[in-house]
């Protein structure tokens, strides 16, 4: 009896290894398609450089849906298609304009805010109110009436996460400027959301209050941010701003969708995606440029490797999620309304920078599975797997089916350099990286589509 037992369990034993070599030959080999062959860094060249900022609504943003359609068939798709969603049109409508006029006249490097109003064709002449944050600003309310409030409020150098400093500083972009009007300021500019060393001011989205007026805002690059805070420290001084933003009708976008076929568990749906969406003041490279192209370049180098999914793998480019969130939205509608089943949705928004980390928004249960795998993937650079991951675009998905989500988390430190910025650009994206984060990508979908969560 006990060499019998002794025999099942060298049995099980064997069976486990022979089917953790084989799931890292398929990894490597899976690998070594994309490192020799990817197309994602010529892809990213040519939605960068062709195409440009794809804001919603825009003609990039036509120009962007029809590439990622075409690219999806050329690059294997057994089905490609458009899913039709409403997206807001906002537009920034000329040049913003910010001039201040002191003892010294110096024009300072800014840029409107996402979804913000205008300032109209004269423009806003008045004094500046500088606050270092909202408790400030409730210090200085009887101060802030027909002026304009500055928040200085800088990144947290301190975390190490740089997504962290993001989070606490963006509150003063999503609410500082209703939360300046509510005390009569005419008009915000806020403080660039980023550790970066240069003055390129960062744009963003933006969400006014019904309660009070709709006051034009801004982002100003960090030296003149620094500069202004100097200046007003010394004397005091107006300014001039003039942004043109507005709001058209909503308009018609689509979320672009390349599928394989799963051949046992079709109707078992797995999801990769990233945003085709930028802002109009750059390039988006990093964001979310790398994303789509790893997306693609996942479903290529599956498809070249000769891999056959047991379920149906869904590649999607998400639109409008940088001003609106409504592809993300629309494809969990959608999904819910078919009654699918997602049993996973992953979501590359964090840059093409070289791979760290997974995160998984999981059960405790399934958390302890995929852990089983991460020797397989550390090779390739995520050597860590984290509780919570997911994304904006697939954050729809979890609340409204409850599907697990997971995220690629990349090394952080560089992407608020360029985030919503002119300086996110096709050269700043290294070759090496994007393809590593592919790579990563592609292997945690390969397990989860061989053994399901």
């Amino acid at each position: 009896m006990r060499t019998f037992f002794l025999l099942v369990i060298c049995t099980l034993v064997s069976a486990v290894t022979f089917s953790q070599k084989e799931d890292s030959l398929m990894i490597r080999r899976i690998a070594d398609e994309i490192l020799l062959n990817s197309k994602a860094y010529d892809n990213l060249r040519y939605l960068t450089k062709q195409i440009g900022g794809r804001l919603a609504g825009s003609s990039g943003m036509v120009k962007a849906e029809k590439w990622g359609y075409q690219t999806m068939q050329d690059n294997g798709a057994d089905k490609a298609w458009l899913q039709e969603c409403m997206v807001p049109h906002w537009v920034r409508g000329g040049k913003d304009e910010v001039t201040f006029r002191g003892a010294t006249t110096k024009k300072l490097d800014v840029i409107a805010l996402g979804n913000s109003m205008g300032s109209g064709p004269k423009g806003i002449t008045a004094g500046v109110v500088e606050v270092r944050s909202f408790d400030d600003l409730e210090t200085k309310k009887d101060l802030v009436k027909g002026k304009i409030v500055f928040y200085n409020y800088k990144f947290n150098p301190t975390y190490v996460g740089t997504f962290l400093s993001y989070r606490d500083a963006g509150q003063y972009r999503g609410q500082g400027p209703s939360r300046a009007a509510k005390y009569g300021a005419v008009a915000a500019i806020v403080r660039s959301m980023s550790h970066s060393v240069d003055n390129n001011p960062h744009t963003g989205a933006m969400r006014y209050d019904s309660l009070y007026p709709k006051i034009p805002a801004v982002a100003i690059g960090l030296r003149d941010a620094d500069w202004l805070s100097e200046t007003l420290a010394k004397g005091k001084g107006n300014i001039h701003l003039k942004t043109n933003g507005k709001f058209l009708p909503d308009t018609i976008g689509h979320n672009v969708i390349g599928e394989l076929k799963g051949t046992e568990f079709p109707d078992e749906i797995i999801t990769i995606g990233g945003h085709l969406d930028s802002w109009d003041n750059c390039e988006g490279a990093h964001d979310d440029g790398a994303g789509c192209v790893q997306t693609i370049e996942v479903m290529r180098a599956l498809k070249a490797a000769g891999y056959k999914p047991k379920r149906t793998i869904r590649f999607v480019l998400f639109a409008n999620e940088e001003n609106g969130l409504r592809g993300g939205n629309k494809y969990a509608d959608e999904a819910k309304a078919k009654n699918e089943k997602h049993i996973f949705a992953i979501e590359s928004d964090a840059g093409g920078f070289t791979p760290r980390s997974l995160g998984f928004t999981v059960s405790d249960e399934q958390f302890k599975k995929v852990m089983a795998w991460k020797e397989l993937i550390a090779p390739y650079g995520c050597s860590e797997f984290v509780k919570g991951g997911g994304g904006a675009d697939i954050g729809p998905l979890n609340r409204a089916l409850g599907t697990p989500t997971g995220s690629l988390n990349p090394d952080s430190q560089r992407y608020f350099d360029v985030h919503h910025a002119r300086s996110d650009v096709f050269e700043a994206v290294n070759k090496r990286e994007l393809e590593l984060g592919a790579v990563n990508i592609a292997a945690i979908i390969y397990l989860i589509d061989k053994y399901g969560l």
